[in-house]
């Protein structure tokens, strides 16, 4: 049996954990999990500094789940 790289390689990750950072300016951010293959998110959420719903966008990848 011969022991190749395509046959050791690891799948990708089905999730990607994502930060997600408050449209309002105020710092405010959370985590969230989201498909890979999925376009970058936008919320419309709750943020507590600025005691209304705003708009949430995707800032960054944090890691693979």
């Amino acid at each position: 049996m011969f022991l190749t790289a395509a046959a050791l390689a690891k799948s990708k990750s089905k999730y990607i954990l994502v930060r997600m950072k408050s449209a309002a300016e105020t710092g405010y951010c959370f985590n969230i999990r989201r498909l890979r293959l999925q376009e970058k998110l936008v919320l419309l959420r709750y943020d507590p500094i600025a005691k209304q719903r705003v708009l949430f966008t995707e800032k960054r990848k944090i890691r693979s789940i």
